[in-house]
């Protein structure tokens, strides 16, 4: 485990609020995590681009997306079992080079003497091909870089530590988008998959930069036994199960992202620089809150900041539902992604404190299938929604039901409202 010398960091300024920026192998951390995060949110925007234009099919854009969620839910629960009982590092290397042989596989067929060789229907099939190889990645990927996060950073520096990760996970998602339209209106689909394998590349340079960690469940174990315990644990852990529920149904009836192209064109009546500009919203939001969490820390009462985070992401979501004025939508979406970026670093806390080291692998796999069934799934749920009850009234509705969830919950678990970062009192309500 990683140490910080006292006498290193001033009893003030950045370094002192913001400790786990001294470890070198977490700045390796988040340089590997920003790196991949960019590259992939690159590859999947040209991806979407490059669909739409051989097909000009909106399902088609809706099969990209269930390409890749269906293995990365499917083999969560075996990824973290396999996880567990690997070498951190090591998994990680192995899954950058897979991302590494799937962006050279895509650059390969966008060559234009290839996609003349064939048929649209076999190139779509293809990308969707690499797309799915993408997701079973993603499963593995994800719980290994909860996994190393534990091994890199002091217990009492994962508030910090997590703030960090997120804006580098959030930096990867708004840059990523925004380098591929960049690439694909200057040089192209092919010159822009191209750049991704580079991008790819140049991570190996961090993430060998962590040396390799100790395997803390050495022991083999029955796969499906092995599973059965991580479920288990998330289910009898109250503060951690709620957190996770919250975040699901929060997210998976609030999300309203999925319904912008309706806004810009029936409600709000602005041009694709304005939609860029509403679609950018939430990220560029997140980035400001994230920002802001570097010079004032989460310390005290989390559990009852959380509540009142989603429930202010709630209302933002019904305002920007009712909203027919482009500055008001814009404002609660951007205050929707400031309430969201906190709630996040609350739940990662929590995930990072009361899970125990060994079992860590499997708990990061049951989160991303939560994760991916809010994300994915709640875009559906938006598109069902808004053709079933109108626009406006699935947006308002789902922000509605999403206070419900809040209620509920803050009345069916007092562990998740009185938690909090003070490693005593944190056992206590387990």
């Amino acid at each position: 485990m990683n140490k910080i010398n006292p006498s290193s960091v001033s009893e003030s300024g950045f370094f002192y609020k913001n400790p786990a920026l001294k470890i070198k192998e977490f700045q390796a951390f988040l340089t590997t995590r920003f790196g991949l995060i960019f590259a992939l949110n690159m590859q999947s925007t040209i991806l979407y681009y490059w669909v739409y234009s051989l097909t000009d099919s909106k399902l088609s854009l809706g099969f990209v997306g269930l390409a890749e969620v269906i293995p990365a839910i499917g083999c969560s629960l075996f990824a973290g079992h396999f996880v567990d009982q690997s070498e951190k590092r090591k998994m990680i290397v192995q899954c950058i080079s897979g991302y590494l042989i799937t962006a050279i596989c895509l650059f390969a067929i966008a060559l234009p003497l290839v996609q003349k060789s064939l048929s649209v229907s076999v190139l779509v099939g293809l990308i969707y091909f690499f797309v799915f190889l993408g997701g079973i990645l993603r499963s593995f990927f994800g719980p290994s870089m909860f996994s190393l996060f534990g091994l890199v950073v002091p217990r009492e520096h994962y508030p910090n530590a997590t703030s960090w990760s997120s804006m580098s996970w959030q930096m990867g998602s708004v840059l990523g988008p925004l380098a591929a339209g960049v690439f694909i209106a200057s040089l192209g689909i092919t010159a822009g998959l191209l750049a991704v394998i580079v991008f790819v590349l140049l991570i190996y340079i961090p993430i060998f930069k962590i040396t390799v960690k100790p395997i803390l469940k050495p022991e083999k174990e029955p796969v499906l036994k092995s599973i059965k315990e991580g479920l288990k644990f998330v289910m009898n852990t109250p503060t951690l199960l709620a957190a996770q529920c919250l975040d699901m149904f929060s997210v998976f009836f609030g999300s309203a992202v999925a319904l912008l192209p309706v806004y810009q064109k029936e409600i709000l009546h602005v041009n694709e620089i304005g939609f860029g500009i509403l679609r950018s919203a939430p990220g560029i939001g997140a980035l400001m809150t994230l920002g802001l969490l570097a010079f004032i820390p989460l310390k005290t009462n989390p559990g009852k900041k959380l509540f009142l985070c989603v429930t202010g992401f709630a209302l933002s979501i019904i305002v920007f539902g009712i909203s027919t004025n482009f500055y008001l939508s814009f404002a609660m979406l951007l205050l929707s992604g400031m309430l969201d970026a906190v709630s996040v670093v609350i739940r990662s806390t929590i995930l990072q404190l009361v899970t125990p080291d060994a079992m860590r692998g499997r708990v990061s796999a049951v989160n991303t299938i939560f994760i991916s069934s809010s994300n994915e799934f709640g875009d559906f749920e938006s598109g069902v929604m808004a053709n079933w009850l109108g626009t406006v009234r699935a947006v308002v509705v789902g922000g509605c039901l999403t206070l419900g969830v809040v209620a509920f919950t803050f009345v069916k678990v007092p562990q998740l409202r009185q938690f909090t970062f003070d490693n005593k009192k944190e056992e206590e309500l387990k």
